[in-house]
């Protein structure tokens, strides 16, 4: 199951990079209440829902290209973040690539994956105190 989500955001190239890949300062973020990071390549992430989940990151090209490998209880998969410098801003491209281990979530795989993209980028507007907007 994949899904991608597209964004035009104001705020210049470093500044949105900064903010998506850095492990530190993750307050921002609706979703999650810690981050453990074990060495450069390997963190975990606890959602507000208790959940744990592993990462491996496994592409750094700086101000372009940020992928990992994502691992929990119910799914396994990959994201891949593209960043684009654009005479208004940063154009972002995220791509969510999983696989389900319990069948019982593929009748809502989309609908959350969509959700949880959409919230994303939606903290990233506010961190970056930029208005919400509806990108296509």
């Amino acid at each position: 199951m994949k899904s991608t989500i597209k964004s035009s955001i104001q705020a210049d190239l470093a500044t949105v990079w900064h903010v998506v890949t850095s492990l530190h300062d993750f307050s921002w973020r609706s979703d999650i209440i810690s981050i453990e990071v074990f060495d450069e390549k390997h963190f975990k992430e606890t959602s507000k829902d208790g959940y744990e989940t592993s990462f491996t990151i496994t592409v750094v090209e700086p101000l372009m290209k940020y992928s990992f490998l994502m691992d929990n209880e119910n799914l396994s998969g990959e994201w891949t973040g593209y960043f684009n410098q654009t005479e208004r801003g940063t154009e972002i491209q995220f791509t969510e690539s999983v696989c389900l281990k319990k069948w019982w979530l593929y009748p809502f795989a989309k609908w959350y994956l969509k959700k949880h993209q959409k919230q994303y980028v939606s903290d990233l507007r506010l961190k970056l105190k930029l208005p919400i907007s509806e990108d296509p």
